[in-house]
């Protein structure tokens, strides 16, 4: 099916989708860096805390890996791997999110992406399929008129 489809909206460059996927996973990004904010600002509970915003400058959205069946597009939502001295030990961005997110056996979980996607994740949806059907029609639109 997806074959007999225009070059416009199936192409090796992802199309529309690859836009709305896209578009989508940064609206998703910024909602869960709204959040990460309110966890590692929160100066009352842990005054003690430097906040070096080094977690929040390195989450970056790329272009993943298709599913197993080998069609489709993913975009994922992740940390450059960024390595940082706090207390003369090497930390790297994954494992403050991940101590962030979780907690260990001395610091309790704070988690930050699990609460966004609960929240924010059928809106991203919608937002993305609005687009695309927007997008899509656009393009038969233009498509029939030539």
């Amino acid at each position: 099916m997806l074959r007999q489809l225009p070059d416009e909206v199936v192409s090796k460059r992802g199309g529309p989708v690859k836009t709305w996927l896209r578009k989508g996973a940064k609206r998703l990004q910024a909602k869960m860096l709204v959040q990460l904010d309110r966890v590692t600002s929160n100066e009352t509970t842990h005054p003690e805390r430097e906040n070096t915003d080094t977690l929040k400058r390195s989450s970056i959205v790329t272009r993943g890996k298709p599913p197993a069946d080998g069609k489709g597009e993913r975009y994922l939502v992740r940390w450059k791997r960024v390595t940082y001295s706090r207390t003369g030990k090497p930390v790297t961005t994954h494992k403050t999110a991940q101590l962030l997110e979780y907690g260990s056996g001395d610091q309790p979980a704070e988690p930050f992406i699990r609460p966004t996607v609960q929240t924010e994740g059928q809106a991203t949806v919608d937002y993305i399929v609005a687009g695309l059907v927007a997008d899509v029609d656009r393009i038969a639109q233009r498509l029939l008129k030539g």
